[in-house]
């Protein structure tokens, strides 16, 4: 049985094992995949709608939209300018645009972000450059006394310009 032909040449049979015709050169790369895992790896570009079911390891540039119930990191050669929506994130790189997460979103020593975070649970580590608001927890989790114009429309706003203390995890707040 014939997976794919070409006109000038005739294909392998299925059974043979098929080796690549190009053997890929070693990378200093830090970021390997883990085995449900994948790897859009640095100098690989996209513009448009990436969708993953588990694991996503972004160290590329994607233009668009990214969409997902798994785990998404962001590498620290990554790029990303469109929305986010996953069920957890870890910013490495820079990402301008929305950050929509269902459980954790965690932006690490290095990374930018602008735009906007709304999550369950927000880690931001020192040195992180975060610029937007951010809405944290559920609406029934924010405490009473927090209620009020904001609330009322549902939203819960930190403004972040850079993290430099204790407060919050390990960052400052202004």
């Amino acid at each position: 049985m014939y997976m794919f032909t070409r006109k000038t040449e005739p294909a392998a049979p299925a059974n043979e094992s098929a080796r690549p015709s190009v053997v890929p050169e070693a990378s200093n790369h830090t970021f390997m995949p883990t085995q449900s895992g994948a790897l859009l790896s640095r100098g690989v570009s996209i513009k448009g709608s990436v969708k993953f079911l588990n694991e996503l390891l972004i160290d590329g540039e994607v233009e668009g939209t990214i969409d997902s119930t798994g785990t998404l990191t962001i590498g620290e050669h990554a790029r990303i300018r469109g929305e986010i929506r996953t069920k957890s994130v870890k910013v490495q790189g820079t990402v301008e645009g929305n950050i929509f997460v269902t459980e954790r979103c965690e932006l690490q020593a290095g990374c930018t972000l602008l735009g906007d975070i709304e999550a369950t649970r927000l880690v931001v580590n020192e040195n992180a450059t975060f610029l937007g608001s951010a809405k944290v927890g559920t609406g029934e989790a924010l405490p009473r006394r927090m209620l009020g114009i904001e609330a009322a429309r549902g939203h819960f706003h930190r403004w972040v310009r850079r993290s430099h203390g204790p407060a919050y995890g390990g960052n400052a707040v202004s």
